[in-house]
């Protein structure tokens, strides 16, 4: 009887206490340490990869302050910083295919029909509830702070773009890429509309010659409608598709332990990342007389986000502390403030939730990839500030209609915007038109995007990450009535447990 209370996630009894802390820390009871000296041991040998890994953040910045001050670096120069960072990024983007598709498709077809889409309609429910709330605390912030008319405007030069976007196109497009006509080339690009100025034509836009062209980048998001449908019609099959649903299981299960030997390189590759683009910096000292304001704007709200509205979400649907389920994913934060990139973040949170956080992997498989597709908190959050922030600077007054539709806009673009490094500020564009400013002012942030951009895309990981754990403690009781066999990111067979 006392084996089987311990066993039992729901049990009343003071003997339910070590699997709740194994639902954090996943380890066998009889093998946690005893004395001071082992916990600590265990402490440092559970947690060296992320103290590596925040260390190389740290070590990136002062290693490349440092070089900075022996003189002026060459483009060429920087490139060769970068070569150990680049090759590890291209590691970790070279697992996103494989990973996302036999995730989604194996998290999928393993569940029941009405249970995944329970689970997908908690995931989405909840992106939208905190998009929504990232934009809205964004609004307040810049609207409180009124950072446009703070900043040097008058020294702030916008250059001239190559191509005009419209923000009807660009939504088009979103839904566009849902339903790629080619799976191989969604696999390497994605559609874009294009409008062209005709030679000796008028300003009228409905007179611009629509085009399209296919940009590099992975369409991911026609990637996961795509593996959503085959995982659904695979799980519809039953026995028939059993087969092809194995593969993908081992294919995942492969692809997870891939991914635990890639990360051992972040350490290194994050410190080559960081100080290069340190090196290519300009002077801060010059960005900050400009775009201070406006960088301590971003800043306040993503971390008023990050740190306190969704960590009171997570709280107060599960009840468990939300700063140690976020501490156990430090290193896919620090590995996102690295790349830049929640694409190439997403094999090293799905390790972090599931053998750190004790996340079902079918919970973890499951919404991962969609929050990296859809969920932009930090994203949505900085392109309403943007946007608002660049219409003081050209002492444009909004409106509260149109402070409604900087609201929408920016949650649409948040949803359009690719996993990859600075997407955001392709997406803001249709943020600027609709509040009727020029395509070309979005280069007046260019100079301290690159930064917020890894801040932006640490946030939206820690979103990405509470909404798996949110989701899988909501899931709980329909996950236990389904046993399932799975393997662990270090490969060993395990069965899975309930956040």
């Amino acid at each position: 009887m006392e084996v089987a209370s311990e066993l039992s996630p729901l049990s009343g009894s003071d003997s339910s206490k070590p699997v709740e802390r194994s639902s954090y820390y996943p380890q066998e009871p009889n093998k946690r340490p005893r004395t001071r000296r082992q916990r600590i041991t265990s402490c440092l040998s559970h947690n060296a990869l992320t103290g590596l890994t925040i260390g190389g953040v740290i070590g990136g910045i002062i290693l490349g302050i440092c070089l900075k001050g022996t003189g002026k670096w060459s483009p060429r120069e920087i490139m060769y910083v970068n070569y150990a960072g680049e090759l590890f990024l291209r590691m970790l983007k070279s697992l996103i295919l494989p990973l996302i598709v036999s995730s989604l498709i194996s998290a999928i077809g393993s569940l029941d029909l009405s249970l995944s889409g329970k689970i997908g309609a908690r995931a989405i429910t909840y992106y939208m509830v905190t998009t929504v709330s990232a934009v809205i605390l964004g609004i307040i912030l810049v609207m409180s702070i009124q950072p446009g008319t703070l900043s040097r405007g008058e020294n702030m030069k916008s250059s001239e773009m190559a191509k005009s976007v419209n923000t009807v196109d660009t939504l088009m497009d979103l839904v566009r890429n849902m339903f790629p006509p080619n799976l191989v080339q969604a696999c390497i690009s994605q559609y874009r509309t294009v409008l062209t100025k005709r030679i000796n034509d008028t300003e009228d836009n409905n007179t611009w010659a629509i085009g399209g062209e296919n940009t590099s980048g992975m369409n991911i998001l026609g990637l996961v409608v795509f593996a959503t449908v085959l995982g659904i019609t695979l799980g519809k099959m039953g026995p028939d598709g059993k087969p092809l649903l194995n593969f993908f299981e081992a294919l995942s299960s492969a692809m997870m332990i891939i991914t635990n030997w890639v990360i051992w390189l972040s350490p290194l590759g994050v410190l080559f990342l960081v100080t290069s683009k340190v090196l290519e910096m300009q002077t801060f000292d010059e960005v900050l007389s400009q775009l201070g304001m406006y960088f301590i704007t971003v800043i306040i709200g993503l971390f008023i986000h990050g740190f306190f509205v969704l960590p009171l979400i997570f709280y107060i649907l599960t009840r468990k502390n939300p700063f140690r389920y976020v501490y156990n994913m430090a290193q896919a934060i620090a590995t996102a403030f690295g790349t830049s990139s929640s694409s190439a973040t997403l094999p090293v949170a799905i390790g972090c939730l599931e053998e750190r956080n004790g996340i079902d992997p079918r919970v973890a498989r499951f919404v991962m990839p969609i929050g990296a597709t859809i969920n932009m908190d930090g994203t949505a959050l900085y392109e309403a500030v943007a946007a608002i922030f660049i219409a003081q600077v050209r002492k444009v007054p909004l409106s509260f209609g149109q402070l409604a539709a900087v609201s929408i806009t920016a949650t649409a673009a948040s949803i359009g915007a690719a996993g990859i490094p600075q997407a955001g500020l392709v997406t803001m564009v249709m943020v600027l038109d609709t509040v009727g400013l020029p395509a070309n002012d979005v280069t007046l942030i260019i100079a301290i995007d690159w930064l917020l951009d890894r801040f932006r895309t640490s946030v939206n990981v820690v979103g990405d990450s509470l909404g798996a754990g949110i989701v899988n403690f909501l899931s709980k009781n329909e996950l236990a009535a389904m046993p399932h066999h799975v393997q662990s990111q270090n490969g060993a067979d395990r069965h899975t447990t309930s956040i």
